[in-house]
C-alpha cells in the first residue's frame, strides 16, 4: 500500500484520517495524496425560467476555505517524515476520489460522512475507513475478516494482505456462506501462502449476519475488520438493512477495510 490517497475535507475525522495514513506510509515506505475538493456545482442554481446563475459569494467562501486547509495539512505534512502531493478537485465528493483513486493502493475516508460505501461501490480501489476520533494504529494487533466466500469478501481480502501480514493476529469469521462461494478453509489457504496465519471462527446465527459478527468483533478486541462491501444491493441493504450498511453506521467499533 505504497500508493495512499487521503480524503482532506473539513468534516469531522481528518486528524485520524492523516494520521492513519501517516502509519501506512510509513510502514510501507508509501506516498501520501491529500484530496481537497470544493464542488463547485453545489454553487449553482437554477431559476424558475430555465436559467442558472453562481452563488459567487459563497463559493468564493469555500474556496477560500479549502484553499486554508489545503496550506495547513501542506505546512503539517512538510514536518513529517513521509512524501506527498496536494490534489485539488472541482467534482462532487465521490467522484473526484473516484478518479483520484484510480491509482492509488487505498484510499483513507472516514466511516461516517457516507462517503465510505459509496466509494467502495464506485471504485476498484480498497476503501479503509476509520473512526471520527480515533486513527487506525499501524501494525494493527487484532484483524478480523468477515468471510462468506462470495467475489466481494475475496477482493477485500486480497486487497487487504499488506496490513494482515504485519498483524499480531487475525481471525476469520464465518456465519453463513453464499452458494458456490468459495469456503472458509481456502482463504485460510490463501492467506497462508502470503505467511498469514489465521484462526477460523465458525459462528451460530444468533440474530441477524451482522449482529452475529458485531458481537464476535467486538469480543474479539479488532482493530480493524476485513469485509466485502454490499454483497446484497445497496437497495436492499437501505430497505433491510445489512452487513456494510451495520457496520458503517456504527459510532464505535474497528476500522473497515472494504472492497466490492
Amino acid at each position: 500500500m505504497r500508493s495512499i490517497l487521503v480524503n482532506a475535507d473539513r468534516r469531522p475525522g481528518m486528524d485520524a484520517r492523516l494520521e492513519t495514513a501517516l502509519g501506512l506510509a510509513r510502514a510501507c515506505d508509501g506516498h501520501i495524496s491529500l484530496l481537497v475538493d470544493t464542488p463547485v456545482a453545489r454553487y449553482i442554481a437554477m431559476d424558475p425560467m430555465g436559467g442558472s446563475y453562481v452563488a459567487s459569494d459563497a463559493l468564493k467562501q469555500a474556496l477560500a476555505d479549502d484553499d486554508a486547509n489545503a496550506a495547513k495539512l501542506e505546512d503539517r505534512l512538510s514536518r513529517e517524515d513521509v512524501p506527498f502531493d496536494m490534489i485539488r478537485s472541482e467534482a462532487e465528493p465521490v467522484e473526484a476520489l473516484a478518479r483520484a483513486a484510480r491509482l492509488a493502493d487505498v484510499a483513507v475516508l472516514s466511516r461516517s460522512g457516507g462517503l465510505a460505501g459509496e466509494l467502495a461501490l464506485l471504485s476498484r480501489t480498497p476503501v479503509l475507513a476509520v473512526g471520527d476520533d480515533e486513527p487506525l494504529a499501524i501494525p494493527p494487533e487484532k484483524a478480523c475478516i468477515a468471510w462468506d466466500g462470495g467475489d466481494e469478501s475475496a477482493c477485500a481480502l486480497r486487497s487487504a494482505i499488506p496490513l494482515l501480514q504485519t498483524c499480531g493476529s487475525v481471525d476469520v469469521l464465518t456465519v453463513a456462506e453464499k452458494p458456490g462461494g468459495f469456503p472458509p478453509t481456502e482463504a485460510l489457504r490463501y492467506l497462508s501462502r502470503h505467511g498469514v496465519k489465521a484462526e477460523l471462527q465458525e459462528l451460530p446465527r444468533r440474530g441477524s449476519t451482522e449482529e452475529t459478527l458485531a458481537v464476535a468483533v467486538a469480543r474479539s478486541g479488532a482493530q480493524l475488520l476485513v469485509m466485502g462491501a454490499y454483497g446484497h444491493s445497496r437497495m436492499r441493504e437501505f430497505l433491510f438493512g445489512g452487513v456494510t450498511r451495520h457496520f458503517l453506521e456504527q459510532p464505535d467499533g474497528p476500522a473497515l477495510l472494504l472492497a466490492h
